[in-house]
């Protein structure tokens, strides 16, 4: 995927949700834009703190309940939506438990080691369950499965993983099987002003 210290290095990650939302993520300043695409919605929401700015129809909220609503509101989109794209960066965060399951193929007949991760008290839904599919030659993710409860057996997604592109210093995936893709992606070392604000 590129190591600790390029995913360290890396800091502007854009991409596309599904043509729901557009995002870019400035890891270092822990900011994140979030556009959506069928709505005239934009949440700025800093990540740390909660505080941002947030337009609805192109007009800037200043209300204070309206600016609670759509700020947290942005930070949990930009918790799952990352998550769909930088999922094999966080498989060692703190929080995250894995254990190993054994040999496993995929949909598509690969033949893979299979990780369980689950989470002990971290993010906004703690009792998620991930099966994590690590192809045998290439060590990268080719598929997940998604389990809202710990203790469900059978998943609520399974996705694919594909279309493995080296963006800046890092390599992500784009492809989620049926579902479509997460283009366009890209890793940038600058962004203009005029990305921040709600003009």
């Amino acid at each position: 995927m590129g190591g600790r210290q390029a995913w360290d290095e890396t800091r502007f990650i854009s991409w596309n949700f599904f043509n729901r939302r557009k995002l870019l993520w400035d890891k270092h300043a822990g900011l994140c834009r979030i556009e959506w695409v069928t709505r005239p919605i934009k949440v700025f929401v800093n990540l740390n703190d909660g505080t941002g700015k947030v337009s609805l129809d192109g007009i800037e909220q200043t209300h204070p309940d309206s600016l609670a609503k759509y700020l947290d509101m942005g930070k949990k989109v930009w918790i799952n939506d990352s998550y769909w794209l930088v999922m094999p960066f966080k498989l060692k965060d703190s929080g995250v438990t894995l254990k190993y399951l054994g040999s496993s193929k995929t949909e598509s007949g690969e033949v893979a080691d299979l990780l369980q991760m689950t989470f002990l008290g971290v993010g906004v839904t703690p009792d998620n369950k991930y099966h994590v599919w690590v192809d045998k030659k290439t060590r990268l993710i080719t598929q997940w499965a998604f389990f809202a409860k710990y203790s469900d057996d059978k998943p609520a997604i399974i996705n694919g993983w594909s279309d493995y592109k080296r963006t800046g210093k890092i390599l992500l995936s784009t492809g989620r099987g049926s579902r479509g893709g997460l283009d366009p992606v890209e890793v940038l070392e600058t962004t203009p002003e005029s990305m921040w604000s709600l003009e």
